[in-house]
C-alpha cells in the first residue's frame, strides 16, 4: 500500500509490533495471518465501524477497548493486541486502516513460509502465477469476473494451485482473488511479490544493551548493520545491566561483541595467556 502522513507512521509501528510477535516461537504466524485477514474482511465490509475506529475525535484507548470487545474470543489475543494498537494510532483516511491490516495479514503468512523454509518457493510461485495470468486472457477474465461469486473465484484458485503450489501461495492468491478491494489482479500480485521479496531480504539482529537505546541510536545502529550485511535489518532489543555500558549484537550465529564487560574479559585472557 502507499500510505501518507499519519497512516505511514501507524503502519510502520504496526509492522514493528508484528515482527516482534512473529519472531517469537510461541506465536503461530499462519493462525495470526488468518485472524488478521478475517478482521480485514470485517472492516472492509462494515464501513461505519471502520470510521468509528479511525475517528480522530475519539480517544485511542476508547477505540482500542471497542475493538477488544468486538474481537475478543473471535480471534487470537495477539491479533486483538495488533488491532488495538492500530486503532489507537491516527490515520490519514479510514480505508488506510484496512489496507494496513491486509498487508499485515499477508506479511504474517509470508513469515510463516519463511519459518518453514518455503519463502523462496512462494516468491517464485507468485511470480510465475502473475506471468501465467498476464499471458492468458481467458484465465484472467475468469479470476476477475465480478458476476461470479467470491466462492466460485476462490474455488478456481484452489483448482489451479491446489497441490501445485505451496499452501501459503494458495492462501495469498485466494484472498486476493476473492477480495480484490478495487485493485487489478496484476497490481495485487505485484504487491504480494514485493512483500515476499522484502521478507526474504530481511535479517534479524538481537541487540543487548545495558540501557535502552534512543530512537536515534536505533536508527543509526539499524543503518550501520544494513550497510554491513547488505540487507534490511530488524532489531530485536533487549536490556541487560550486565552489559556494562556497551552493546552486543547477534545476527544468526555471528556475534558482534562491543561490550565493555567482554573487552575486559578479553584483556584478562590475553594477560593470563
Amino acid at each position: 500500500m502507499t500510505a501518507h502522513g499519519a497512516s505511514r507512521e501507524a503502519l510502520g509501528a504496526a509492522r514493528e509490533r508484528l515482527d516482534a510477535l512473529t519472531d517469537s516461537t510461541s506465536v503461530d504466524a499462519k493462525t495470526l495471518a488468518g485472524d488478521l485477514a478475517a478482521v480485514t474482511a470485517l472492516l472492509d465490509r462494515e464501513v461505519s465501524l471502520r470510521r468509528v475506529l479511525t475517528d480522530p475525535a475519539q480517544a485511542g484507548d476508547a477505540k482500542a477497548e471497542l475493538a477488544g470487545r468486538l474481537l475478543g474470543g473471535q480471534v487470537s489475543g495477539e491479533a486483538v493486541d495488533l488491532v488495538s494498537g492500530l486503532v489507537r494510532s491516527r490515520w490519514s483516511a479510514s480505508r488506510d486502516l484496512v489496507d494496513s491490516l491486509e498487508e499485515l495479514a499477508n506479511t504474517a503468512d509470508l513469515t510463516a513460509a519463511q519459518k518453514n523454509g518455503e519463502l523462496d518457493d512462494v516468491e517464485d510461485e507468485l511470480f510465475r502465477f502473475d506471468r501465467i495470468v498476464s499471458s492468458t486472457t481467458e484465465l484472467r477474465a475468469a479470476l476477475t469476473d465480478k458476476a461470479a461469486s467470491a466462492k466460485l473465484r476462490g474455488d478456481l484458485v484452489k483448482k489451479l494451485l491446489g497441490g501445485r503450489a505451496r499452501p501459503t501461495t494458495e492462501r495469498l492468491v485466494e484472498r486476493l482473488v476473492t477480495a480484490p478491494r478495487g485493485r487489478s489482479l496484476e497490481a495485487g500480485l505485484e504487491s504480494l511479490s514485493k512483500l515476499a521479496a522484502e521478507r526474504r531480504e530481511r535479517m534479524v539482529a538481537v541487540v543487548t544493551t545495558a540501557v535502552p537505546l534512543s530512537d536515534q541510536q536505533k536508527q543509526r545502529l539499524g543503518a550501520s548493520l544494513a550497510k554491513l550485511y547488505g540487507r534490511q535489518m530488524h532489531l530485536n532489543l533487549d536490556v541487560d545491566p550486565e552489559v556494562l555500558g556497551g552493546i552486543k549484537v547477534q545476527v544468526g550465529d555471528e556475534v558482534i561483541n562491543g561490550s565493555i564487560a567482554d573487552r575486559i574479559e578479553d584483556a584478562s585472557r590475553r594477560m593470563a595467556g
